[in-house]
């Protein structure tokens, strides 16, 4: 399938029900899309600001607008049919030592703050398998790492400034205005456009991964707690062929004097001996280095290097978060599928999140394992294939990423998240008449 049949196929996925839409007004020759082409974006009308002070001008003046970042999102939520908003010019950053937090503009990217962050010898607490994306879209998200004791991304921000419906300002900190910022944090673009963050940090470290080949799926269910902690982050990937995972990320912190050995075989999977890409046959030049070979942190959490292309690139990506306690079990139900799954599936990545107090996290007061599939980019094939999945994991309460691709109706969606009620509340004290408001967040949020 070549790019333009690719992007006539898949077309836009609008809300939850994730229907594809034609994008008749669009440019054929040069539409604007999300970064792996899956998603034509509904309008042509993208504002860029270089200010403050002329994004509360460009808001005030808007109809309908939706904030837009690294257009690294697979569903519609950055979607608009009127005009979007992007920040990427705010990419200011100071440091407060004494605090020990880091104050950025709202269109700074984990690629820039994080070489930054780590010359002036301090770090965020994790990062993304993918570095190129912006803080902002990230925590807004909640998109994560991994790490059984790690939360998700928006976990470290103890205050943000956005700008509502009206142009105003609005500071929301952790520390002054409780339940109110932990609702505005994980806000799904929803409550303004967010024009600083403060991330809590702390001193820099070096990480060190490597890479166990052929884990069995029994040793995986047998040793499920120990395996996600035997690292800082962890990460597993299968094709669900086989009954095995085909790969076992561990990734190490280290402590000054630590002799970093790693074991030539760990519950049954054996230590790689060469760099290895997640996705089998790909090259590994874009891969962050392996074997044991220590490194600063933001060239080792994530799995893709800075400045690097990523993953297969063109690929559709879906994200189901359940409780960790029912992990193996949710891992098992999904199994049964493989005949179903595997044919149009690049990898399924196996990670996870500690739990959090922020209202719309996917990782809402629920340690939580995230089960992540990469497809092909074959979304009439992939668009029947996740209800199949959906349907295994309805007795795990699954709770999808904002920003992937699924399929669960309202109804299913909505009693996953106890805080809802609150947060559409939050939504209509700051933008009344909805300006932020598109198809996704009102199917997602608002249709049962």
């Amino acid at each position: 399938m070549d790019k333009r049949e690719f992007l006539k196929t898949t077309g836009a996925i609008v809300a939850g029900s994730m229907l594809s839409r034609i994008a008749g007004a669009q440019s054929a020759a040069a539409p604007r899309t999300n970064w792996s082409g899956n998603l034509i974006y509904g309008t042509d009308k993208l504002d860029t600001p270089g200010s403050v002070d002329a994004v509360r001008a460009a808001v005030k003046s808007a109809g309908k607008l939706r904030a837009l970042g690294a257009r690294h999102s697979f569903s519609a939520i950055a979607d608009s049919n009127h005009e979007q908003i992007s920040v990427e010019h705010l990419d200011e950053m100071s440091l407060d030592e004494k605090a020990k937090t880091v104050t950025i503009g709202g269109g700074v990217k984990y690629s820039q703050l994080a070489p930054w962050l780590d010359a002036k010898g301090y770090a965020v607490h994790n990062l993304a398998s993918l570095p190129g994306i912006t803080v902002a879209g990230a925590c807004a998200t909640a998109t994560h790492g991994s790490g059984i004791h790690n939360g998700n991304l928006a976990t470290a921000v103890a205050a943000l400034e956005l700008v509502t419906a009206d142009g105003n300002l609005l500071s929301l900190s952790h520390d002054k205005n409780g339940e109110q910022f932990l609702g505005a944090v994980v806000a799904l673009g929803s409550l303004g456009v967010v024009t600083r963050l403060t991330l809590n940090v702390q001193p820099t470290y070096q990480v060190a991964q490597s890479v166990y080949q052929n884990l069995s799926f029994d040793e995986l269910g047998a040793h499920f707690a120990e395996i996600f902690s035997s690292g800082y982050s962890v990460s597993v990937f299968t094709d669900w062929e086989h009954h095995r995972a085909t790969q076992l990320w561990v990734k190490r912190r280290l402590a000054p004097n630590d002799a970093n050995q790693w074991p030539p075989e760990m519950f049954g999977a054996k230590l790689a001996t060469e760099k290895l890409h997640p996705l089998a046959g790909h090259p590994t030049e874009s891969v962050t280095d392996q074997m044991g070979i220590p490194g600063p942190w933001y060239d080792r959490l994530p799995h893709f290097r800075i400045g690097q292309t990523p993953s297969s690139g063109q690929e559709l990506q879906t994200e189901y978060f359940v409780p960790f306690e029912r992990g193996f079990e949710a891992v098992q139900a999904v199994e049964k599928l493989h005949r179903h799954i595997s044919p149009h599936l690049y990898v399924t990545e196996l990670r996870t999140i500690a739990a959090d107090r922020l209202w719309m996290s996917m990782a809402y007061q629920r340690p939580s394992l995230a089960i992540h599939f990469t497809w092909k980019p074959e979304w009439p094939e992939v668009q029947k294939v996740l209800p199949m999945i959906e349907e295994k994991l309805r007795p795990f309460e699954p709770r999808p990423h904002w920003g992937k691709l699924f399929t669960l109706p309202p109804a299913l969606l909505e009693p996953c998240y106890t805080r809802l009620p609150q947060f559409r509340s939050l939504l209509a004290h700051y933008d009344p008449q909805g300006k932020f408001r598109n198809k996704f967040v009102d199917s997602s949020l608002y249709a049962s």
